[in-house]
């Protein structure tokens, strides 16, 4: 027996109808190439994206086309999400950090017709001219009156290709099942591979990210999104701003900037900011060193790499800001756990809180997880058995785009996620290693990630990475590098004695090294490949 229900399809199109009927006049404010502090509403962003539908349509795009964007977070990016997908095409967003042959392979492999490009951004494709075939177009976000000199007169302008499309579009009906987007891993090994977004899985975890316990987002939010709208689809904030009517407030070329994010915080009155842990470092080190406070911000989301302790203590001591872990993945659109506290976590000791927070976070319903040994044997969720993490649900990929089939999945359709995880009997999950990361000394595993968060902790540390690298006895060592506070000089002892308070002898670095800087990889990790191919050989150069 069915259920008697009507069979209304999961549509972004949806959500788009459903913010333009109900929350028409909440904010839209961008940084922009030509306009500082451009202003709008939902309802002019997507009369606009109904006249970009237009254009598109002028242009060939046919559903399943596939239409690239190199660009930042702003309104017309906004417009090219909706636009785009609810046509029934395929929004492509290309990470713009990437390494010119890894561009030129993810428009090649894609097969993008079209081209979004920000005019900060046109250098980029010089490389590549002649070199992406598919490519018929290549349109500059900006107005005839801002094009850049290099391409006036070579290149379409955004205002220009829409301007004179109806204001009227009619949307297609579509299996929800169709691709809605498309996004490429950062291919730290072989070729980036590309993830395919339907448009349920997208409004399943729009849903996902607005409950209390996850992101917790509502129409009394404005939401400052630093993550790139060029990964994993800015965690979804691009469709739950418009779900909930949030004010959606975009930094555009200037999200590392931290002056900037500063006043964008406190003129637009953000109540919730999300990024990678490297934003907020050097937010919270401007805030130290300028006086400047966040007047309106109650918390931030932080994801993409683990967040130190010393970041959660720094953000709700100094600027009563709470710090909410997230966990997740291109592959599962991204959001797979959240450290929202649980009311019975909410009576504890505040450090005792701080340290839930440090963790990955409780699943989110929708997302299932096991922690399994190397026989693939599930594991406790006892705290203590660690193992690689696997995940499914309806916003976990299935595959990768254009690839037969995935060693990262299972005949059970389980995703392998790479990471060495525990389970705590509370659902808490905390990884304790990317499994290409951890490092095995004399068959023993240290955390990388527990001692980069300690080295945090230490007052002249801003930043910091351990990685392993080559022993003649040990096979391998951790080392440490760390980047100092502005001013000071982080001693080797001093360090060592710092997380000699945590962590037994053995599991101590051989070696702490002061840097100017740390590599980073295209999505604003820090490249452990990349010390690893520098610093891999310095332990047995001691040796000689």
């Amino acid at each position: 027996m069915h259920g008697q229900m009507m069979d209304s399809p999961l549509l972004i199109t949806e959500i788009m109808r459903f913010a333009d009927l109900n929350f028409p006049s909440a904010e839209v404010v961008s940084v922009t190439f030509d306009n500082p502090r451009h202003r709008t509403t939902y309802r002019d962003v997507f009369r606009r994206a109904r006249k970009l539908a237009n254009a598109l349509t002028a242009a060939g795009i046919k559903p399943g086309d596939r239409v690239a964007t190199l660009a930042w977070n702003d309104h017309r990016h906004l417009e090219l999400y909706y636009a785009v997908s609810c046509m029934g095409a395929v929004l492509h967003t290309v990470n713009p950090r990437l390494f010119p042959e890894q561009l030129e392979y993810i428009l090649n492999h894609a097969e993008d017709r079209l081209v979004f490009i920000d005019p900060t951004l046109l250098p980029l494709l010089a490389p590549m001219q002649g070199k992406i075939p598919t490519v018929e177009r290549v349109i500059v976000m900006t107005s005839a009156a801002s094009m850049p000199e290099a391409a006036k007169g070579r290149l379409p302008d955004y205002e220009t290709f829409i301007a004179d499309q109806p204001e009227e579009f009619d949307w297609p009906v579509l299996d929800e099942n169709s691709a809605s987007s498309l996004c490429y891993t950062s291919g730290t090994t072989g070729n980036p591979k590309g993830v395919l977004y339907s448009h349920r899985s997208n409004v399943l975890h729009a849903y996902a990210g607005c409950m209390t316990d996850s992101m917790g987002l509502s129409g009394r939010d404005s939401v400052l999104a630093v993550v790139p709208m060029f990964h994993a689809n800015s965690w979804g904030l691009a469709y739950n701003g418009p779900m909930t009517g949030a004010k959606l407030v975009f930094p555009g070329p200037k999200m590392g900037d931290p002056a900037v994010l500063t006043q964008l915080m406190n003129e637009e009155s953000v109540t919730l900011a999300a990024g990678v842990p490297t934003v907020w470092t050097l937010l919270l080190n401007h805030l130290r060193q300028s006086g400047a406070k966040l007047n309106t911000l109650q918390r931030t989301i932080v994801g993409g790499a683990a967040v130190p302790l010393s970041m959660i203590r720094d953000f709700y001591n100094e600027h009563g800001v709470k710090v909410v872990q997230g966990w997740g993945m291109t592959e599962m659109s991204p959001l797979g756990t959240v450290s929202t506290l649980r009311p019975d976590m909410e009576t504890l000791p505040i450090e005792e809180q701080f340290k839930l927070r440090a963790l990955a976070g409780h699943g989110i319903f929708g997302v299932s997880m096991k922690v399994v040994d190397d026989e693939g044997r599930e594991l406790p969720w006892d705290g203590k058995s660690a193992g690689e993490l696997k995940v499914r649900g309806p916003w976990v990929c299935s595959g990768y785009f254009r690839q037969d089939s995935s060693s990262s999945h299972d005949a059970d359709g389980w995703f392998a996620t790479g990471d060495v995880s525990v389970i705590h009997p509370n659902g808490f999950m905390q990884i304790t290693d990317r499994a290409k990361d951890v490092i095995k000394s004399g068959g023993e595993w240290i955390s990388s990630v527990d001692l980069e968060n300690c080295a945090c902790g230490h007052p002249d540390v801003l930043m910091a990475a351990a990685i392993g690298v080559r022993h003649p006895k040990w096979d391998e060592r951790p080392i440490l590098l760390v980047v100092p506070r502005q001013g000071c000089t982080p001693a080797r002892d001093s360090v060592l004695a710092h997380l000699a308070e945590h962590f037994a002898k053995w599991q101590l670095p051989d070696e702490v090294i002061v840097v100017e800087s740390l590599p980073m990889t295209a999505t604003g990790k820090i490249s452990k490949k990349d010390l690893r191919e520098q610093y891999g050989q310095v332990l047995m150069q001691h040796e000689k």
